[in-house]
């Protein structure tokens, strides 16, 4: 039962690390130009709701990045727990663009809005695993 724990609590601090960088990232890209596009061809009203919303999300998404990174440590190939982080991170982007999809169709310019969120989520996702990697390396070991 403690081992369990310890994934648990290990999980946690990885996934507040790496929420806070998605965070970060989210911040920066929605000053950019595009994002105002990108928000209006989803109707969100405002900077808040993407600033406020985006760290629960990147606190979820990096929670699963890191139990998962835990959980199957040996399982996931490669050494390199960076590179373990990131190829999950890759995983769950993988989702995340089946739900941009669908929602870009709702949009009249599909193909646009889906390469724009593309983008925004190819820089987001690898940048919270490589710190979720980082992290894991620098505090338990590479074992």
């Amino acid at each position: 039962m403690t081992g369990s724990n310890e994934i648990w609590r290990k999980a946690i601090i990885l996934a507040i690390v790496g929420g806070l960088v998605f965070w970060a990232i989210t911040i920066a890209g929605s000053l950019l130009p595009i994002a105002a596009e990108y928000r209006d061809a989803f109707s969100i009203s405002n900077i808040q709701t993407v600033w406020v919303g985006s760290l629960p999300a990147g606190m979820i998404i990096g929670f699963c990045v890191s139990y998962f990174l835990l959980r199957f440590f040996d399982k996931i190939p490669t050494k390199n727990p960076i590179l373990k982080s990131v190829i999950l991170g890759f995983v769950a982007l993988g989702i995340v663009f089946i739900l941009i999809g669908v929602a870009a169709n709702r949009s009249s310019d599909a193909l646009h809005v889906f390469v724009t969120g593309a983008v925004f989520n190819l820089i987001r996702f690898p940048s919270l695993g490589i710190v979720i990697g980082y992290l894991y390396k620098r505090l338990y070991g590479s074992a």
